[in-house]
């Protein structure tokens, strides 16, 4: 089983079918180029400031036991200001990023899982099963093949594409070296009001930035904070669920305004829609899931991707000081001189155009899931065989049954699996450590039923795969 992703999901992945497997069923390899199996993208970051956004009692890696993360954290040494007035501890994120990589760790040293540390360069089909080249120039036979690549490259928004290249434009939010380059009294405009913004904008407060910083979305709209009553909804969309856009649009709504009379906030509600959101989703046809990614993604997303208090409380004062800005508008054009770059936008509230001189310009607009068979060279080789294709809303790929990569054909595959963000085209909500977790064990499960049941293909082949294997790939 070779697991193409070493990140959240790709090592609950193999933590799981490690865990839960027959020992020996399964040669358990996970190709990932960083040097440990867990953090990934989303939790490798050395920044202090970037924590996580949930409280630790929510972060697990054990779908059944939401306090897992929570245990293993009252063992480690934690920054006083990691916990709230009210003890909601909210740690680094590179925090819960050792907790994934300790917890596989002992089946790294046992050999139930092994670490390739490289690159999948691409995937064709070998012998009944898969045959992945890696960037050190070896491969690797495969019987089953797990797609964990959960982030992929964010793009540029087409008005500053121009810029790229720049050493005024920083592309990756995370860069913290580019990050902590920015000149304390530097303008800067932040592209996107999200958490990958509220992250840059507080680590440019912890390094003493005094400039003023513009960030600006088509929307303007800010993530919002954490709820502070833990008040269950009276609503419950999973019974009757609807089967339009607009049908739960007002669903929510009406929901909102029952829960605020009986004295809840909005956090009830939304909490509910999130624990439900695989039978809500499963219950809306393809077309109505588009109108919800076209029109009110961007309105989930601020209510379901929330900032830790601390992150708040920065982004409150800066604009309180008048130091942050957030805008309302659409980018239109960007060049550069000497003397920094010069980006107009058009107003959302008037139409109105403005120009704006600033010393640095950070993406923040988030992982392009919509482009993925274009940018990962790995899902384009499976998209040039036809084995693969892409979520028609733009959410990754398509899949079957939650986590069966769909060939050309509309085939669900028995032995290509995607875990992660990348199935959450069919998932729904498929973001946040509780959900990814929860659907890395059903990868799991599904995996550990094939091996314990191999088709007569898979028998009359896995001999000699697993023999090109040894001989092809040296540790």
């Amino acid at each position: 089983v070779v697991i193409l992703g070493g990140g959240f999901a790709g090592a609950a992945t193999a933590f799981h079918l490690a865990r839960n497997g027959p020992p020996g069923a399964a040669e358990i390899v996970v190709v990932e180029p960083r040097p440990t199996i867990g953090p990934g993208l989303a939790y490798s970051t050395d920044d202090p400031v970037h924590r996580i956004n949930v409280p630790a009692t929510r972060m697990t890696l054990v779908a059944d036991d939401p306090g897992h993360f929570a245990a293993w954290l009252a063992k480690v040494p934690v920054p006083a200001d990691a916990t709230t007035a009210r003890g909601d501890v909210y740690p680094a994120r590179e925090v819960f990023g050792r907790y994934v990589a300790s917890e596989l760790a002992p089946f790294l040293a046992s050999g139930a899982v092994r670490h390739l540390r490289c690159r999948a360069a691409a995937v064709s089909l070998a012998d009944g099963g898969y045959r992945v080249e890696l960037s050190s120039g070896e491969d690797i036979a495969a019987d089953i093949v797990v797609l964990a690549m959960s982030h992929p490259a964010p793009a540029l928004p087409r008005p500053i594409r121009a810029l790229a290249g720049s050493a005024r434009l920083v592309a990756d939010p995370y860069d913290n070296a580019r990050i902590a380059a920015i000149g304390a009294e530097e303008r800067v405009l932040v592209v996107g009001t999200g958490l990958a913004a509220a992250d840059v904008i507080a680590s440019l407060a912890a390094r003493g930035h005094r400039g003023h910083v513009v960030a600006l979305s088509r929307h303007g709209l800010r993530s919002r904070g954490q709820d502070r009553q833990r008040l269950p909804s009276l609503a419950d969309f999973a019974a009757d669920p609807e089967v339009t856009a607009r049908g739960l649009l007002l669903r929510i709504r009406a929901a909102v305004a029952a829960d605020a009379a009986a004295g809840r906030d909005w956090h009830s509600a939304l909490g509910t829609v999130r624990a439900q959101g695989r039978e809500i989703w499963a219950a809306l046809p393809q077309e109505e899931r588009g109108r919800i990614v076209r029109h009110l993604r961007r309105f989930w997303d601020v209510h379901r991707y929330r900032v830790a208090p601390q992150i708040e409380a920065v982004l409150d004062a800066a604009i309180a000081a008048g130091r942050l800005e957030i805008t309302a508008a659409r980018l239109a054009a960007a060049r550069e001189d000497g003397d920094g770059i010069t980006v107009a936008y058009r107003l959302r509230a008037d139409g109105q155009l403005r120009e704006s001189r600033f010393d640095r310009v950070v993406v923040t607009t988030g992982p392009d899931h919509g482009a993925v068979l274009d940018t990962n060279p790995v899902l384009r080789s499976f998209a040039a065989a036809g084995l693969v294709r892409a979520d028609p809303n733009g959410l990754g790929l398509l899949v079957a049954d939650l986590f069966r990569a769909v060939d050309d054909h509309g085939r669900a595959s028995s032995s290509l699996f995607v875990a992660g963000p990348l199935a959450r085209g069919a998932v729904g909500e498929l973001m946040g450590a509780p959900e990814v977790a929860c659907h890395a064990e059903e990868v799991a499960e599904a995996i550990r039923r094939r091996v314990a049941t191999p088709s007569a293909e898979t028998r009359r082949t896995g001999a000699n795969r697993a023999a090109a294997h040894q001989s092809s790939v040296r540790r």
